[in-house]
């Protein structure tokens, strides 16, 4: 099973940076790490599969609690001595099932959809803008920001509420560069307590295996300083939520060359070449679907809206469209092009399963010279719901219900995920619309109890 590894030599690597326990981790369907720790001394019964699982234990790890366990089979690659406590090694790793890969792993999903890239030619590069926020529990059982400077109505890029939050960001970014992933922005972001790190790109793999690392460590960093990470896309009604926009390019698998570079030709200006407004085509196609793994939870939606109860924008797109450095669309092409960026997806996505269905949509419009048409370079949120129908652009999905809809509906997405996670993840998002709907909210009180 696996890669044959000399698990000695990293059992020797690990024990001199004090490692004492690994952990061979994989992720639920909500892409939450999950796993089992053993002793170092055990690291090689670790990657011949020692660690099982019942599956049916879990969300969205489609098993019977009468079918054979899974087991873990860790990443080599991927080990990562965990910053906030070193006596633990981290890996990510695939689920297999008697010996084979497990076809319902979110891990091996996207490999899959990364095999028929490399068959044509093609890495997929991948990064990930982390939004979250910071938070501190309250008496009361709510929660507030960590700072009560944080209480700016426009608290972008405020330093004060960044400098006390500092003892959090400045350990994480530290764990961050020093594990290798080149921090290079962070800042306040647009909401009270909230946050964004900014770090280089790398191949889809490697960026989602850190993208689930990132939100295990962030907590685990956060509660030494009595605080916890949120990433709830929306925890207030009134302010914007947390993104985790996918910046994404093609590169040639035999030299590295961007072929999203414009030096390859722009047809429509905005800074992409033709294979780039290709990729996009396909992206457009199948937006719907997408969103309802890219953006998969109830909250989710309550962040894809264009003002709602806010007093400014969302900053979140609602059209299926595309443009050049225009935040109003789903895909936009930042200003130093060679690159496009899904502004759609948020920080509770699964970055597997996220990554496996768009690349599989931008590989079909390659795959059958899709044209993207024109760009939208206007303010989007500015027409009406009649105008934007006129231009032939599509909505995406107003409600987790409609994109789960949209997604059942796409032949791609049962093609992508297999029928066994497509079933599970149709099965479980239904339920967890219809659990949404069920719950009384504190509105619902709030407005009905003594109206009548």
């Amino acid at each position: 099973m696996g890669n044959i590894v000399d698990t000695a030599s990293l059992q020797a690597s690990l024990a001199e940076q004090g490692v004492k326990y690994a952990m061979a981790s994989y992720v639920d369907i909500h892409g939450c790490v999950k796993g089992k720790f053993v002793p170092l001394d055990h690291l090689d019964n670790m990657f011949q599969g020692s660690e099982l699982y019942t599956g049916a234990a879990l969300d969205g790890v489609p098993q019977d609690i009468s079918d054979n366990e899974v087991a873990a089979m860790p990443d080599a690659a991927s080990a990562t001595v965990c910053p906030w406590d070193t006596r633990l090694a981290w890996f990510a790793g695939d689920l297999y099932l008697d010996g084979a890969p497990f076809e319902a792993c979110s891990r091996t999903i996207l490999k899959r959809q990364l095999e028929r890239a490399k068959a044509m030619g093609f890495t997929f590069n991948l990064g990930i803008e982390t939004e979250f926020f910071l938070f501190r529990d309250t008496h009361d059982g709510g929660f507030a920001p960590l700072s009560e400077r944080d209480s700016l109505a426009k608290p972008c890029y405020d330093p004060r509420g960044l400098i006390d939050n500092l003892p959090i960001i400045d350990e994480l970014v530290d764990a961050m560069n020093g594990l290798g992933w080149d921090v290079y922005s962070f800042d306040h972001e647009d909401a009270n307590g909230q946050f964004e790190t900014d770090f280089k790109f790398a191949d889809a793999l490697t960026m989602s295996d850190r993208f689930v690392f990132f939100r295990m460590m962030a907590n685990e960093i956060a509660r030494k300083h009595g605080a916890f990470a949120s990433f709830m896309p929306k925890p207030y009604s009134d302010k914007t939520g947390s993104g985790a926009h996918y910046n994404m390019s093609l590169a040639d698998a035999e030299t590295g060359e961007n072929l999203f570079s414009p030096e390859k030709g722009d047809p429509y200006g905005c800074g992409v070449s033709e294979l780039g407004y290709q990729f996009i085509a396909g992206v457009l196609k199948h937006a719907r679907a997408i969103s309802a793994v890219i953006a998969p939870t109830v909250n989710s939606y309550k962040r894809l809206v264009r003002q709602g109860s806010m007093s400014g924008s969302t900053w979140a797109p609602v059209f299926a469209c595309y443009g050049n450095n225009n935040r109003t669309n789903m895909i936009r092409i930042p200003g130093v092009g060679s690159r496009v960026e899904c502004r759609a997806a948020d920080i509770a996505c699964n970055p597997y399963l996220g990554a496996a269905l768009v690349l599989a949509a931008g590989l079909e419009g390659i795959e059958n010279a899709m044209d993207a048409g024109e760009p939208h370079r206007e303010n989007m949120y500015r027409y009406s719901d009649a105008e934007i129908d006129e231009m032939g652009v599509t909505m995406l999905p107003r409600t987790l219900g409609e994109a789960i809809t949209d997604f059942a509906a796409d032949p791609l997405a049962r093609d992508v995920f297999g029928d066994r996670m497509f079933d599970a993840y149709v099965d479980f998002k239904r339920s967890e619309w219809e659990s949404y709907h069920t719950a009384v909210s504190n509105w619902e009180i709030e407005r009905y109890l003594k109206l009548f």
